[in-house]
């Protein structure tokens, strides 16, 4: 999925300066951004106090959307380097191209990780005939300097484990929980994992106390370590913890977002991570004007323009201490 913010902020990501080095409760707002004419998405990460949870750079919560009339997700052609996508749905479907050749139709609870390497570029729509509701969650992992420039690729992966406790199922969608791996290409230590809650289920799930954490509430009433968190709302929990307490007041669904601090100081901006301002100005450069991120082939419709760059240099640097 792309940020189509015409007007996009430069992120400064990554370092141990912006990681909480204990356990926090910090429950962060979304903002709301227009994707199409038709999806809105409420934007969790980048956010004003928090930027990155492990190399999770991006979070985008969508949904449920009823678009029985209309046309749901259409997000043409754009580009991406320096990261991962991941695609997870939990109503709806969303067919996938992009200028590698993959054509995928990814549905409920299936894994489509997309590894954009040095470059790729890619679109996501609705099928025309599609369910009535869509709801799910875009994410970006950012990829670390050794393999940021490898070559693009994509993965879908329709069956993955699962963990389960009574009053629990808690599919592994990245990373490792529990000692039970995704097969999902995973480039530093991370966890993302959607977690099935029946009503009255309490639960502690174990941790990795050098892992900062976040929980995104998907659907349901949840309370994570004591504090409510409403569908649509992410609660950042730092590090330090070798269990998480959770409680559901209904059916509830929630993704568990972890992994090590990302020690790299990035800039994030459009739908680029780099390192210097050369590069994402160079990006820009050779996706209005060149061929680096190749053809998105089948989608109907013009492919996206990049927005205009601040005319300021754009340089990492570290939270206030």
């Amino acid at each position: 999925m792309s940020n189509l913010d015409r007007a996009p902020v430069p992120s400064v990501c990554g370092g141990r300066g912006f990681v909480v080095a204990e356990p926090v409760r910090e429950l962060l707002s979304p903002r709301q951004v227009r994707l199409g004419e038709s999806t809105e998405v409420r934007r969790l990460l980048p956010n004003l106090g928090r930027r990155m949870i492990g190399a999770w750079a991006f979070v985008d919560h969508y949904g449920p959307d009823d678009i029985a009339d209309e046309p749901g997700m259409q997000v043409p052609p754009h580009p991406h380097m320096g990261l991962q996508t991941v695609s997870w749905l939990h109503e709806g479907e969303v067919l996938h191209r992009d200028s590698t050749g993959s054509l995928q139709t990814i549905r409920p609870k299936e894994l489509g990780l997309m590894t954009s390497g040095r470059a790729i570029s890619h679109s996501e729509e609705s099928p025309r005939s599609h369910a009535r509701l869509l709801h799910g969650a875009q994410l970006w992992v950012a990829l670390p300097d050794a393999h940021r420039h490898t070559e693009p690729r994509f993965e879908h992966h329709p069956e993955l484990p699962t963990v389960t406790a009574p009053g629990v199922s808690a599919t592994v969608i990245l990373g490792s929980l529990d000692g039970t791996a995704s097969p999902g290409s995973a480039y530093t230590p991370i966890v993302g994992a959607d977690l099935a809650l029946a009503r009255g289920a309490d639960v502690r799930l174990p941790l990795e106390p050098d892992f900062e954490y976040g929980v995104l509430a998907m659907s349901g009433e949840v309370h994570v370590d004591g504090v409510p968190v409403l569908p649509g709302s992410l609660l950042y929990l730092g590090c330090g913890r070798a269990e998480l307490p959770l409680r559901a007041e209904s059916d509830a669904g929630v993704m568990l977002l972890g992994g090590e601090p990302f020690e790299e100081e990035l800039i994030m901006w459009w739908n680029f991570v780099g390192r210097t301002d050369e590069e994402i100005r160079q990006a820009r450069e050779n996706w209005e004007h060149g061929d680096r991120f190749g053809v998105v082939h089948g989608y109907d419709g013009d492919r996206l323009s990049a927005p205009t760059l601040p005319t300021v240099p754009l340089t990492p640097r570290r939270n206030p201490s």
